[in-house]
């Protein structure tokens, strides 16, 4: 009861107050992990050394934080503890901040203005926004809905119902790294890999509980079949699964080719149906809301059944 708890108000706060404006702490790490980056990333070009100082780079960024938490952890008790680790899952959170973006998009989208719904979806993707139609915008703000959804908010409920603090610290912090050094080009193609390992594994098991969440919720034979037979297809083993499951469940297709500043890259398609709209958009966003509750509602009966089962009193 005491961790659902922490869930819980973690959550309600995140609708209520939505991401920090200023301040944020995944801002400041992610400063130190460029200032790492850029002392230990000198020969890139080199293989094996280029990947033992992409994983000296992991702990150096990371050890220290685990460090302190579990620093506080035995200095803090009761009440001040429960507020720590409400505060760390809050911001390890963006339930609102992933609604926000989503639904600026679709409602430019709805409004008739492919400028600004370029401009919104810029801000989320990684993808050339310039080059993208109404379609391919609609395309990438659901997928970003999907696939955030799944690292930003469900991982991050997940490693917190796992290992506390530590481990949505660590899982957050690792996904920070692989969102800067997960590229594969000539800079961060071997430095990056170790990140972008422990990523994949961290990830592993949230995003298929993310995929059944969405299953779930929308078309379940649809996103089940799409899962089984289209995932394996995806270059990300757990976007995969998340995507084709989510698309599936929305009864549309997503994937195809996506322009880059690099190209166009060539996509798997994903899902079944017509193609991304507006309200493609907005379903997606959906979909995690109601996975949220849906997942804090099954903690609750979990929590009492055990207490129950236990001959506690509620």
């Amino acid at each position: 009861m005491f961790s659902v708890t922490v869930c819980l108000v973690a959550v309600l706060l995140d609708y209520w107050l939505g991401e920090p404006r200023r301040w944020h702490p995944l801002v400041g790490f992610g400063r130190l992990a460029s200032f790492v980056e850029r002392r230990l990333n000198r020969l890139p070009e080199q293989k094996g050394r280029s990947v033992f100082m992409g994983l000296l780079g992991v702990l150096t960024v990371v050890l220290p934080v685990l460090a302190v938490t579990e620093l506080l952890r035995w200095t803090l008790n009761g009440w001040a503890y429960l507020l720590l680790q409400v505060a760390v899952l809050y911001l390890a959170l963006s339930i609102r901040g992933l609604i926000e973006h989503g639904r600026a998009v679709s409602d430019a989208l709805h409004g008739g203005d492919l400028e600004l719904a370029r401009k919104q979806v810029g801000r989320i993707v990684s993808r050339k926004a310039s080059e993208l139609d109404e379609h391919g915008v609609a395309t990438a703000a659901s997928e970003s809905m999907l696939e955030n959804g799944a690292d930003a908010v469900f991982a991050s409920l997940f490693w917190f119902l796992v290992a506390g603090i530590p481990g949505v610290l660590l899982h957050r912090m690792v996904n920070t790294l692989d969102a800067m050094w997960g590229y594969r080009n000539e800079r961060y193609l071997y430095f990056g890999r170790s990140a972008a390992r422990l990523d994949d594994v961290m990830n592993w098991v949230p995003a298929r509980l993310t995929a059944l969440t969405f299953a779930l919720l929308g078309n379940t034979s649809l996103a089940w079949r799409c899962w089984r037979t289209q995932a394996v297809s995806w270059d990300s083993p757990n976007a995969g699964p998340v995507m084709a499951a989510g698309a599936g469940a929305l009864g549309v297709s997503l994937g195809g080719p996506a322009p880059y500043e690099s190209g166009t890259r060539q996509r798997p398609t994903l899902g079944e149906g017509p193609a991304a709209t507006a309200g493609t958009v907005n379903e997606a966003i959906g979909l995690v809301h109601y996975g949220v509750w849906a997942w804090l509602g099954l903690l609750g009966v979990v929590a009492i059944s055990i207490k129950l089962a236990a001959g506690g009193y509620l």
